[in-house]
């Protein structure tokens, strides 16, 4: 039977000066000292980084993002069912002003928002 003390042994075993050398050093007292304005002035920055970073996943999500996903959504829409026609009926369809088309899409998109 091992006694506890044994069974701990390799954790409680002290380091040699190679071991020690491969540490990280800390030295507190070399560290460059940063006044108070600065450091008021840098988490001043840091937090309207962040604002405008929230406003920007804002504009994304509550306004681009179902623009551009009603958008292509009917895009994809309106292919498929020319696709479906033109598999279920020999019907040929043609889009003879494709501007026209694409501008119908952005202005249905925009008014049923």
């Amino acid at each position: 039977m091992t006694t506890p003390s044994s069974s701990y042994e390799h954790i409680t075993a002290p380091l040699d000066d190679q071991d020690m050398d491969s540490l990280p050093s800390s030295s507190a007292g070399s560290s460059t000292s940063v006044s108070p304005s600065e450091a008021g002035s840098d988490s001043d920055a840091e937090k309207e980084w962040r604002e405008s970073l929230q406003q920007l996943e804002l504009l994304l999500t509550m306004f681009l993002v179902p623009y551009l996903g009603k958008y292509f959504g009917r895009k994809c829409a309106y292919y498929s069912w020319a696709k479906f026609m033109e598999w279920k009926y020999p019907v040929t369809v043609e889009i003879t002003n494709p501007t026209a088309f694409k501008g119908a899409g952005a202005v249905e998109a925009a008014a049923s928002l």
